[in-house]
């Protein structure tokens, strides 16, 4: 993949295992063994992505994502949580992961979602593209650029939020299930559907004028969510 990836986690083997198997597919690693040791670390060299442990002593993992998300929006966070515990991904989701991975965990898999999102963040560190612009009232959004606006102020979208935003905006009046979304969307051909339900309450938060009444993204009772667009069509 040829990324830079920081693995934050208080456990050696877990980090050790992470280590190798994002080497063999062709990433440079660094280690951080808390959340201080990490904070530090992105700090001092911002990494293409991190790799967080939720359950860290001192400072834990969702406290880590909070401050990266406040300092570097945009920068790729997957997270490490236990096995069924839904709670737990939930808040990892709503301070702003990307994405997930429980323990245990097949490293292979841990790998292939982190492919998936270093995928779709290649746009910003890649060639200019052609302007490629969605408009829809004060709320715009520069695809190629991967830059959104509403009323002109900058919003700090994490990569997957920018992603269900496009997506959305690009299919307005269709209602999506958070099936259809995780698939669409996240590239997943099964998942955790609360991961879709956070991300929309997110993205809600910061397009809507009133996000306990959204009048954009829309709550489709036994399906799931339809854009739409306050000035009745967005623009391709």
């Amino acid at each position: 993949m040829g990324h830079r990836v920081l693995v934050v986690d208080d456990d050696p083997t877990v980090s050790d295992v992470v280590r190798r198997y994002l080497e063999q597919a062709g990433c440079e690693v660094e280690l951080a063994a808390d959340g201080a040791d990490g904070l530090a670390a992105v700090a001092a060299r911002r990494p293409d992505l991190v790799v967080l442990d939720l359950m860290m002593p001192g400072i834990d993992g969702l406290e880590v994502c909070r401050r990266l998300r406040r300092q570097l929006p945009q920068l790729p966070v997957v997270m490490l949580t236990a096995l069924g515990e839904e709670a737990d991904r939930v808040l990892g989701l709503e301070v702003g992961a990307d994405d997930y991975v429980t323990k245990p965990f097949s490293p292979r898999e841990l790998v292939l979602r982190i492919r998936s999102v270093l995928r779709r963040t290649a746009a910003q560190n890649g060639p200019p593209a052609e302007p490629a612009m969605l408009t829809d009232a004060e709320l715009s959004v520069d695809t190629a650029r991967r830059i959104a606006e509403t009323g002109g102020m900058p919003l700090a979208l994490t990569v997957r939020e920018f992603d269900l935003l496009i997506f959305l905006m690009r299919h307005p009046g269709r209602a999506w299930s958070r099936t259809d979304l995780l698939e669409k969307v996240w590239g997943w051909q099964f998942g955790d559907q609360s991961t879709v339900t956070v991300h929309v309450r997110r993205l809600r938060e910061k397009i809507e004028r009133d996000p306990a009444n959204p009048d954009r993204i829309r709550t489709v009772w036994g399906v799931g969510y339809r854009y739409d667009p306050l000035d009745g069509g967005a623009a391709r």
